[in-house]
């Protein structure tokens, strides 16, 4: 890890320290830049046709995409493209993580030892990312929605460079 990586929160695997998050938040899943869904080349996404959503850009090689909430994994696609979290509170969250990159099946990606139905605290690792090998046939774009808010008023900051941990709720 650079310099840049210990000024600004990066880290690998060894350096991810707990995270004290309530059930109720939602947390950047890793150091990035937080930017408009609508600037996401997919229709599915940009329109947010799925539920709320946000999107994220990361420029590190390699990124680790952690837990954004404290629950458990209900969904983990053995591809690594994505996963889902079901809050204590009922909210479901999915992370995909780049555009059409389920046709990579698999490559670039490695999952952490996790099954569906294991409990998850938020910032815990779930998939590491080789953005760099990816990034060269997708667009990287990763996409938080909130797929069921189960009756919560959720509100997204605006875009802004995150660590892994920003909350990322108004």
């Amino acid at each position: 890890m650079g310099l840049f990586g210990k000024l600004f929160g990066k880290a690998d695997e060894k350096m991810l320290t707990p995270l004290n998050a309530a059930d109720s938040d939602i947390v950047a899943p890793a150091y990035g830049e937080l930017i408009d869904i609508k600037s996401v080349p997919d229709p599915m996404f940009a329109d947010a046709l799925l539920g709320k959503s946000i999107a994220f850009k990361y420029e590190d090689d390699n990124v680790i995409v952690c837990s954004p909430a404290n629950g458990e994994l209900k969904a983990l696609f053995p591809t690594g493209h994505a996963f889902g979290v079901e809050t204590p509170e009922g909210v479901e969250i999915l992370v995909h993580i780049g555009v059409d990159t389920v046709n990579a099946n698999g490559d670039g990606f490695t999952l952490y030892s996790r099954r569906q139905g294991d409990k998850v605290k938020a910032g815990d690792p779930i998939v590491k990312v080789n953005v760099r090998k990816l990034s060269q046939k997708y667009n990287m774009s990763t996409m938080l929605i909130i797929t069921n808010p189960n009756g919560k008023e959720i509100e997204f900051i605006d875009p802004q460079t995150v660590k892994r941990g920003t909350s990322l709720l108004k």
